[in-house]
């Protein structure tokens, strides 16, 4: 970068040169002669790497950006997989302190043996309630 504006400032020192070596001379014609044309071209180049250097900066810029960018993702990326893995890890412990499916239709179906077992044993105090009576028409 700093070769590129010295090479800038050097062309536009000697367009500086022309252009006053045009103006001693008094040339009045029409058309720029060669000296002109030079200066001309050498103002063009100079605007044209004034240009290129905002360009450049303004890429690093959006470099700098981006790998910040970047950055911010893969901390929050590492900071999903922890919650993850610390979900998982709870999920766990409450899974292996649950009681298991089985055990638990074994402890149901032994209910139910013992409590079909108590009315056989008791005879009239497991009896079925009697069915509740219907309602009386309604007289109009």
């Amino acid at each position: 970068m700093k070769g590129l504006i010295m090479r800038t400032t050097k062309f536009a020192g000697l367009a500086g040169a022309a252009l006053a070596l045009s103006l001693l001379a008094g040339c009045s014609s029409g058309q720029p002669d060669p000296a002109q044309r030079a200066v001309n071209a050498a103002n063009r180049a100079d605007q044209a790497a004034s240009r290129a250097e905002a360009a450049s900066s303004k890429a690093q810029q959006a470099a700098a950006s981006s790998q910040a960018a970047a950055a911010r993702v893969e901390q929050a990326a590492s900071d999903a997989k922890a919650a993850a893995d610390r979900a998982e890890a709870i999920a766990s412990k409450t899974m292996s302190s649950a009681p298991k499916k089985r055990a638990a239709a074994h402890h149901a179906r032994k209910k139910k043996a013992a409590a079909e077992a108590a009315p056989a044993e008791g005879g009239a105090a497991a009896a079925p309630a009697p069915a509740p009576a219907a309602p009386a028409p309604a007289t109009p």
